[in-house]
């Protein structure tokens, strides 16, 4: 890797506690398990090891991923390089579902209904109460999102949308002044940035799941498209 190319890291937070409880998660926030510690922190090795040492980071608004990149970045000696932070890298809002054991929803609504609000690219679950327990809409670090633009649900597809201006935006800016950069954020908005960057169609994108604590690598042209058309799978660092 190198040679004056342009690199995009891509990693997706350690397992965090709603993950191992099996529970919807979306934008609220919870913080790692031990598992996901050492996730992290392997995925930092993994960087050290290839020679990948990031210029600038950028993060999703939310724990999970914060912790995430500054285990990483400790383990390849670069938690000193700048760090941006965005909620349009934040997690897909689950809305209603946000806090529910996936099993108990499935045992609740049926298999195909909690499927289609899982994996459809263009379905929404059902709307977040603005009373919910778990409403993340009130917390202090989106107080400066216009009110308008705070989702109570998300799909895939909005996902996408709203990922996309801060890509156009901060990240290829940061790419192509910089070189090498690192975004730690989570498996949806890792998802809607993968199906841009390799023009995956909406159905496929629906068979794409992306593991904790794996970096994804792609070396991008200077027009910021990957230099290489290979499946995602190829991309990770092992």
């Amino acid at each position: 890797m190198g040679n004056g190319t342009i690199q995009l890291i891509l990693l997706r937070h350690g397992e965090s506690q709603w993950n191992l409880e099996n529970r919807f998660t979306g934008w609220y926030d919870v913080s790692l398990t031990e598992k996901g510690t050492e996730e992290a922190e392997n995925a930092g090795k993994l960087l050290f090891s290839a020679g990948l040492f990031p210029d600038v980071v950028h993060t999703s608004l939310q724990t999970r991923a914060i912790l995430t990149a500054n285990l990483a970045l400790t383990e390849c000696d670069r938690l000193w390089i700048p760090v941006r932070r965005h909620w349009r890298l934040n997690e897909r809002h689950y809305g209603g579902l946000t806090g529910l054991n996936k099993q108990e929803t499935i045992d609740l609504h049926g298999q195909d209904k909690v499927h289609e609000w899982r994996r459809s690219y263009s379905t929404r679950p059902p709307a977040m109460p603005a009373d919910h327990p778990h409403n993340p809409n009130y917390d202090l670090r989106y107080q400066s999102v216009p009110k308008e633009q705070l989702p109570n649900s998300e799909c895939l597809a909005d996902v996408v949308d709203r990922l996309i201006p801060y890509w156009e935006g901060p990240l290829s800016e940061d790419l192509v002044a910089n070189g090498t950069v690192l975004v730690a954020a989570h498996g949806n908005s890792l998802r809607a940035l993968v199906k841009h960057l390799d023009g995956i169609s909406d159905h496929d994108i629906l068979d794409l799941d992306i593991p904790t604590g794996a970096p994804i690598v792609y070396e991008l042209d200077s027009t910021l498209t990957p230099l290489e058309s290979v499946d995602v799978s190829e991309r990770y660092l092992r």
